[in-house]
């Protein structure tokens, strides 16, 4: 063939997919977070058994997250999201090693109708009352109390079982709708087929069908936020306890200062019996500082006794952070955190119970024991 000839044929065939890309708007950004920190448990019982502490090193929920939009004329685009967590502490795809374990979704977007997103979505801690977590270490956020509840009576100085709230945010198999802004004003509608687990396993099954109800309205102005969020969720499997969960929130902004609140209650039943298990109210006062390139951070969050459990299983949590901001993008952090369990409490940091954020690895809290994490965060936002 011709060279020229051969040359005008590689370079259509290479302009064929910038063709076909360019019809769609494609958007990358993401931050990179890790933190070193000292992990601690006291109060420690006889059953506590080889060493209670440790310094890790444990990335804190590094993402790069893909956003396409495709203009479809008339105010209406199609939207997709891709967020990809990365592990930088040693190298893992996504927190779990299981790859975009963020917000995933596709659907489409209005301006006279709102938004639908079909996919895994935050529900239920999707607006915050707080700004901790993204700068300083976001295991010391108090959504590690409001998140979880301890599930059933724990014996002191035993391994306490516990039940993560609304999955700890994201929910699979969801269908999301979020009403246009009217001044202020909008409601997100959710539902989901199963709230639990990854698909449906309905087809062949003597269990009943799982599914999941989410309805958030929130007002919004230019120094406030107040909402409410409920939450309705049962597994297909009759061995995991239906969740409830209401949620009141709010902020106020003035001068340097953010001032949240937020109340919590949460219940389970158990699925076989339609027996109240657990009843828990729980509250949180963020109050922040910002100044220039400083800001301080204070949390007093607060676990009430559950009504159902015969033992004395609350918590009180407490976190002070200080974040410098070195550029507009990046920042350095230190944080001090601490709970302080009851005698049947389990209440642990965030992430380290579950390890749902990050790499470090789990420390599960036996009752009665107390968690406490030094650490220093460094945060690269792009």
């Amino acid at each position: 063939m011709n060279k020229k000839l051969l040359a005008v044929a590689v370079a259509g065939v290479l302009a064929a997919p910038a063709a076909a890309l360019a019809q769609s708007s494609v958007t990358i950004s993401g931050l990179f977070k890790i933190s070193v920190g000292n992990y601690k448990l006291g109060g420690t019982s006889a059953a506590r058994v080889g060493n209670t502490s440790e310094t890790r090193m444990t990335d804190d929920s590094s993402r790069i997250v893909f956003n396409v939009v495709e203009d479809l004329g008339g105010g209406l685009s199609a939207i997709g999201q891709v967020d990809w967590r990365i592990g930088l502490d040693n190298g893992t795809d996504g927190a779990a090693g299981g790859g975009p374990t963020g917000n995933v979704h596709v659907g489409l977007n209005s301006k006279s109708w709102g938004q639908i997103r079909i996919g895994r979505q935050d529900l239920h801690y999707f607006n915050t009352e707080s700004n901790l977590p993204g700068k300083a270490d976001l295991k010391a956020t108090a959504f590690t109390v409001l998140s979880t509840l301890n599930n059933g009576n724990c014996v002191s100085g035993a391994a306490c079982a516990q039940v993560a709230i609304a999955n700890n945010s994201r929910t699979p198999n969801v269908v999301w709708y979020r009403t246009p802004n009217w001044g202020g004003f909008d409601v997100i509608l959710a539902y989901s087929f199963n709230p639990t687990a990854a698909q449906e396993a309905d087809i062949g099954a003597v269990a009943r069908k799982g599914r999941g109800w989410h309805l958030q309205p929130n007002l919004r102005g230019s120094n406030y936020q107040i909402g409410y969020s409920y939450l309705s969720a049962k597994a297909d499997a009759l061995a995991a306890p239906d969740q409830r969960g209401d949620r009141l929130y709010g902020s106020y902004d003035w001068g340097g200062f953010h001032i949240g609140l937020a109340w919590d209650k949460s219940k389970l039943t158990a699925a076989a019996t339609g027996a109240v298990t657990n009843r828990r109210t729980a509250w949180s006062l963020p109050i922040e500082y910002k100044t220039g390139p400083h800001n301080i951070y204070f949390h007093y969050t607060k676990a009430r006794d559950d009504k159902q459990t015969a033992v004395q299983d609350g918590a009180r949590m407490t976190a002070i952070a200080y974040a410098y901001d070195l550029s507009k993008r990046t920042s350095l952090a230190t944080t001090y955190a601490s709970i302080r369990n009851d005698a049947g409490g389990g209440y642990n940091l965030f992430a380290v119970t579950s390890g749902a954020i990050g790499t470090g690895g789990t420390v599960g809290v036996l009752a009665g024991e107390d968690p406490r994490l030094w650490s220093v965060t460094l945060r690269h936002v792009f």
